[in-house]
């Protein structure tokens, strides 16, 4: 087995190397896959071992996911439950307090204890129903469960960046729709859109896992915390995406593309696994998050693309603007995606621009950048030469999209955790 293990090793360097004559980016991409490839392979196994044993064989009580809640500022956090007490969510919004108790519920709560939990749903009536459903077997519950953790709002961005990209590629080929073998191209795009899901499976999958006590607090819906997904599931579902993603593109894809997607497996992965958790400092959470989601998945379909209508690849002003404003966007994403989370980040010891400084100022840092992007967007649609880029999308287009963000930081009320989700996912 040793002989065996090696040999695989050795096979697996000698293709990180075999197109390190391609150029300074190829080399330089290949250096860094190989050395975090070839250390990570393992990491699932080793992790989930360990993962599995550390939680509870029971999922989260319902008197956990009623903790009173305790408001630290404006945003209300669980505190710790007396013995005695009525199982209660507690919310301050304003001056106002509400709470609504689960063991008398009224009318509207009859009403929301009847729905199942979605995305976003705090209702812990709800969360109940949706995890009652899954241990009586449903199996439609047990498809929801899964579908809320892939993360849809992840799945939607990821679809469309790769739709973009696409569309980027054919257009700046000329006579590539015309002349295209949509035979063979087709079934190869729906394998590497299978491929980015997955990965974009594994990725906030492994988050969950890891995640799980301060999801509690701040994502009580999705399905590990709310106990709808046992650990050995969602390991499962982790092991499963993990591995058969990188075997995708491994069989379908150039070396260069797999070298890609496991520099972004291996970066999605270390963002929430100990003892790096990148997510844990500020900094490298947002560096992690702008590679992946802004330079790695736009870059790689782009380069996909012209490698499977056989054109080269070269950098253009449309590809550079491409590769620049998706990154800014993603690192905007990376602070943002805090802002629902500031108590739970804070008890759990997670720094974020958002536990230091305070959701106001980054959601108006955050909208300050997007509108600086965007007026980047229409400045390099007027400065650049004739015919480059299309007028119309290029300065009407990023000119609309920053005035519907203003107006969106217009309606933003920082002190609801409500508002700030909702600002957060317009941006995604």
């Amino acid at each position: 087995m040793t002989g065996k293990r090696k040999k695989r090793e050795e096979g697996l360097e000698h293709l990180l190397v075999s197109t390190s004559t391609q150029g300074g980016t190829t080399r330089l991409i290949a250096t860094m896959a190989k050395r975090s490839i070839l250390s990570s392979v393992c990491l699932l196994a080793a992790c989930s071992t360990r993962s599995v044993h550390s939680f509870s064989s029971d999922p989260p009580s319902r008197r956990t996911m009623c903790a009173p809640r305790r408001t630290i500022g404006a945003i209300a956090t669980p505190s710790v439950p007396s013995a005695s007490a009525p199982c209660a969510v507690i919310t301050r919004i304003g001056t106002q307090t509400r709470a609504v108790s689960s063991r008398s519920p009224g009318p509207s709560s009859r009403w929301s204890s009847s729905l199942r939990a979605v995305e976003g749903d705090f209702d812990p009536d709800a969360i109940a129903k949706s995890r009652e459903a899954v241990e009586s077997g449903s199996l439609s519950a047990r498809l929801r469960a899964l579908y809320k953790f892939t993360r849809p709002h992840t799945i939607r961005g990821t679809i469309l960046a790769s739709i973009a990209g696409t569309v980027r590629a054919l257009v700046d080929t000329p006579g590539a729709i015309a002349t295209a073998n949509w035979g063979a191209m087709l079934p190869r795009a729906a394998i590497g859109m299978v491929a980015l899901l997955l990965g974009n499976a594994y990725i906030v999958g492994i988050n969950q896992i890891f995640d799980r006590d301060i999801d509690v607090m701040n994502k009580p819906f999705l399905p590990v915390a709310s106990g709808e997904m046992s650990p050995r599931v969602a390991w499962a579902t982790v092991l499963f995406s993990g591995i058969v993603g990188p075997a995708i593109v491994y069989n379908f894809f150039p070396p260069l593309l797999f070298k890609l997607y496991m520099l972004g497996w291996t970066l999605g992965g270390i963002y929430s696994v100990p003892p790096i958790r990148t997510k844990r400092n500020a900094f490298t959470a947002g560096l992690t998050i702008a590679t992946v989601r802004g330079f790695l998945l736009n870059f790689g379909v782009y380069y996909a693309v012209k490698d499977a209508i056989g054109a080269p690849f070269s950098w253009s002003p449309k590809v550079s603007f491409i590769a620049r404003f998706m990154t800014a966007f993603a690192t905007v994403i990376a602070v943002t995606k805090d802002l629902p989370d500031v108590e739970g980040d804070k008890a759990y010891g997670i720094s974020t621009l958002a536990t230091k400084v305070g959701v106001p100022t980054i959601a108006k840092g955050a909208t300050f950048c997007l509108l600086a992007n965007y007026v980047h967007a229409v400045l390099t649609g007027v400065l650049s030469g004739r015919g480059v880029f299309r007028a119309v999308p290029m300065i009407g287009g990023h000119a609309l999209a920053a005035v519907v963000l203003l107006a969106r930081f217009r309606e933003l009320e920082p002190e609801k955790i409500s508002s700030i989700k909702t600002y957060y996912k317009h941006i995604w």
